[in-house]
């Protein structure tokens, strides 16, 4: 029973000896020595130094309420070097009537590898930088204000992101809560070129999350939008840019160009998306997306 116990104890240390070890390389890259504050003040909560998925740029809205209950299967491709990322998302949306709708979407899985250069850049503290994570969940409410009317199509949307993204300390997700809401103009321009009508939209609004900074616990942002579409029955081809100005210049003033091209099917929709990082959010994105859509 001793020789058992002798043993077991033996374990517990050497396990115990291997754990501390285990962060040494991180410790030495980031000069962390015991009294300093702990490993998570070392990650900036800023979409410049996270995953892809963290803190993206929102999808643009179009001053105009979708009219269609769905649900949307999206796989991502994120292009960078030192952060190729791969993701399978999700989006459930319901309109309760011409005036309001809800919506439910996030990151359902996310495949990662990160160089060496970009884990330490981020402090992050996976050391191999590869791994799966899990996205943040978002929740919103659309509500039309006005349409087809002599004003501008006008939409607010309201939107919450929880903090349920994983893994924090491979610094993927931010692990912390945020919200934005804004609202979003457009104009129908019937006929507008070859059969196809134009709409052309702008948005503004707000965006903002908490971050760990102990001095600042929330970075707060002004954000944009400005496009032009093209659409009939069958299509819509969307060319934006959008983005939002965080205050701590952290590489928190993320900006992107956005294509969209959207096919109506009998019933459902197919979708693809080019999205390409102008400032502060350094990847090149494509979504192919399947959408369930039923009236």
């Amino acid at each position: 029973m001793k020789r058992l116990l002798l043993f077991i104890l033996t374990c517990f240390s050497i396990a115990s000896v291997q754990a501390q070890d285990d962060w040494s390389w991180w410790n030495e890259t980031h000069g962390w020595e015991p009294g300093m504050p702990g490993w998570r003040s070392f990650i900036v909560i800023s979409p410049g130094y996270l995953g892809p998925n963290a803190l993206p740029v929102p999808d643009v809205a179009r001053g105009l309420l979708e009219t269609a209950k769905s649900v949307k299967l999206s796989f991502d491709l994120h292009f960078r070097e030192g952060d190729p990322t791969q993701n399978l998302a999700g989006r459930f949306y319901y309109p309760f009537s011409d005036k309001i709708g809800i919506e439910l979407y996030g990151v359902l899985f996310e495949h990662y590898a990160m160089s060496n250069v970009i884990r330490d850049e981020r402090a992050a503290r996976d050391r191999d930088g590869r791994g799966v994570a899990i996205g943040d969940l978002y929740f919103g409410t659309h509500i039309q204000l006005v349409k087809d009317r002599k004003f501008p199509n006008t939409l607010v949307r309201m939107v919450a992101k929880t903090a349920s993204g994983r893994p924090f300390d491979a610094a993927r997700y931010s692990d912390s809560p945020g919200y934005y809401f804004d609202f979003s103009f457009s104009k129908q321009i019937p006929q507008f070129m070859g059969g196809l009508n134009g709409l052309p939209f702008a948005s503004f609004g707000f965006y903002s999350w908490q971050t760990n900074d102990m001095n600042n616990l929330q970075n707060d942002a002004f954000m944009y939008s400005a496009g032009f579409e093209f659409n009939n029955e069958k299509w819509r081809i969307t060319n934006s840019v959008s983005g939002y100005s965080g205050y701590k210049n952290e590489r928190d003033q993320p900006a992107v160009y956005t294509f969209s091209a959207k096919r109506e099917l009998r019933k459902n929709a197919l979708q693809f998306q080019y999205i390409c990082g102008l400032h502060d959010w350094k990847y090149q994105t494509i979504k192919l997306a399947y959408l369930w859509q039923w009236k």
